[in-house]
């Protein structure tokens, strides 16, 4: 499933997911730089997760993407596992469950 932001015709953003087992895959949230920042972000990981009203959402993003995951974190998600790449740069992976 994927969910996208229109302006002026063009895609702004976009953020994609899939449902395996009561889990809420969710992967590749994207928004064009100019325009980061508006809400964008939230409003389409808002999108998805009404779309799979589940039990438990996982995303993963780089270690180093700190303004990533301040915005997961800000929405809820809580970091569960670090995996480490190389010997400065690891996979952050975040969830957020449902009540």
């Amino acid at each position: 499933m994927n969910s996208d932001e229109l302006v002026d015709e063009k895609i702004i953003g976009s953020v994609r997911a899939n449902d395996q087992d009561g889990t809420c895959y969710i992967g590749k949230l994207m928004v064009h730089p100019d325009h980061q920042n508006k809400g964008i972000g939230k409003m389409l990981m808002s999108a998805i997760e009404g779309l799979f009203p589940k039990s438990r959402y996982e995303l993963f993003t780089g270690s180093k993407s700190e303004k990533n995951i301040a915005l997961y974190e800000k929405l809820g998600y809580k970091t569960f596992k670090e995996s480490l790449i190389t010997s400065d740069f690891s996979l952050v992976y975040l969830e957020k469950k449902r009540l």
